[in-house]
């Protein structure tokens, strides 16, 4: 497979699958364009090396309906002030028009084309439709990892139409980042594993213990952990269904020699809001009535303790209801603690949904190693599955 830093792109049109699927406010303003400046090195080079971009991407559900509030014609000036290069709009992805816009495109000029979930083809990955989608370029660039794991047309299928088919630089990251948790990681290698549900971590927790030395456990995930272990909750949230797992994914741990850190204390609530009445109680002996909604103090300096030893940090999901500031000093005092360990060497990737607005929000975007794009992708990667998207750029 080649690589896209030493591919020729002089006089080729690639193709180049983004994932510029960018959150939008109620007059179609970007208001986090992370998806659309992360393509730029890919972009940039393909220019650079004296080559034309047709960019190709999804934007919201439209449910295979051509609906103007999923078009890109609203973004187009938006996208040009972050590319910084003036771009060319096919108000269709396959047909006449962008046809003749594709063979048109000359050499350092950018076309972007409208929506591809606009055809139910899309999401159901016609082969078909691919191959009217690959039509007049030379070469399928797939950068778009936050929809990697999605068996779509453009995403997967149009790339059995290229003989030269390569990963951009977005995608080399990221795959680069997960790599260096499972496989290549300098140890002592931590993972902290927060959010709601045991459920929604089970997999992900399963495939990383034989690679890690320690879990740190965190979120409302830690009760159904406690309530197994016969302690006493409140009205914490809790998995009844779970306990039993929860308790095998212990023994499994202990079995891989992994070090378990779950939270001593915890700051319980008498109401789900900002304005309740908190007090800190011992995580196991939660008063009737009361909730726990973000870790303690105690808590908090365990985790300062591990984070500053550990060479590799994967950060996913956070350790409260960051979301309320009254809940969100565990998750604070946890990113600050990847912070400074990054700053003195450590490798730190933050990866899935919630941990990434929480590093986001706290100011940590420059201050980590690395922060995911792709949410689902990313989650499916550490599960261990192959995502259809990456294998279709290595078959």
């Amino acid at each position: 497979m080649q690589n896209i830093q030493s591919y020729n792109f002089k006089d080729k049109k690639a193709i180049v699958r983004v994932d510029f699927n960018v959150p939008l406010d109620d007059t179609f303003n970007i208001e986090d364009p992370t998806r659309i400046t992360s393509a730029l090195p890919t972009i940039n080079h393909i220019l650079n090396s004296g080559g034309s971009v047709i960019l190709l991407s999804h934007l919201g559900r439209p449910e295979g309906e051509k609906n103007m509030d999923f078009s890109f014609s609203h973004l187009l000036s938006q996208m040009e002030k972050l590319i910084g290069k003036p771009i060319l709009f096919s108000s269709d992805c396959i047909g006449e028009e962008a046809d003749q816009k594709k063979q048109a495109l000359k050499p350092g000029e950018i076309l972007m084309m409208e929506n591809v979930r606009f055809y139910t083809q899309e999401t159901k990955g016609d082969m078909d439709f691919a191959k009217e989608l690959s039509k007049h370029a030379d070469v399928y660039v797939n950068d778009a990892f936050g929809a990697a794991h999605r068996s779509h047309a453009s995403t997967t299928q149009m790339a059995n139409f290229f003989d030269d088919k390569l990963f951009g630089f977005l995608m080399e990251k990221e795959l680069l980042a997960i790599e260096k948790v499972l496989k290549t990681g300098e140890k002592p290698i931590t993972a902290i594993i927060g959010g709601a549900k045991v459920s929604s971590k089970i997999t992900i927790i399963e495939n990383i213990l034989p690679v890690i030395d320690h879990l740190i456990i965190g979120g409302g995930m830690i009760f159904t952990f406690i309530k197994a272990m016969g302690g006493k909750i409140g009205t914490s949230l809790v998995e009844d269904d779970k306990m039993e797992l929860a308790l095998s994914l212990l023994e499994k741990a202990k079995e891989n020699n992994v070090k378990v850190l779950m939270p001593v204390d915890v700051i319980a609530a008498d109401a789900f809001s900002n304005q309740a009445n908190t007090q800190i109680v011992s995580s196991s002996e939660i008063p009737e009535n009361w909730m726990g909604l973000d870790v303690g103090p105690k808590t908090n300096q365990e985790v300062q303790k591990i984070i500053e030893m550990s060479k590799t940090i994967l950060w996913n999901g956070p350790m409260g209801v960051f979301e309320l500031p009254i809940f969100a000093q565990g998750t604070k005092s946890l990113g600050d603690a990847i912070a400074e360990a990054t700053q003195k060497g450590a490798f730190s990737l933050v990866g899935g949904g919630d941990s990434v607005s929480a590093a986001l929000q706290m100011g940590l975007r420059d201050k980590v190693s690395y922060i995911s794009t792709g949410g689902g992708a990313m989650l499916e990667s550490l599960e261990g599955k192959a995502l259809p998207g990456v294998k279709a750029i290595l078959s």
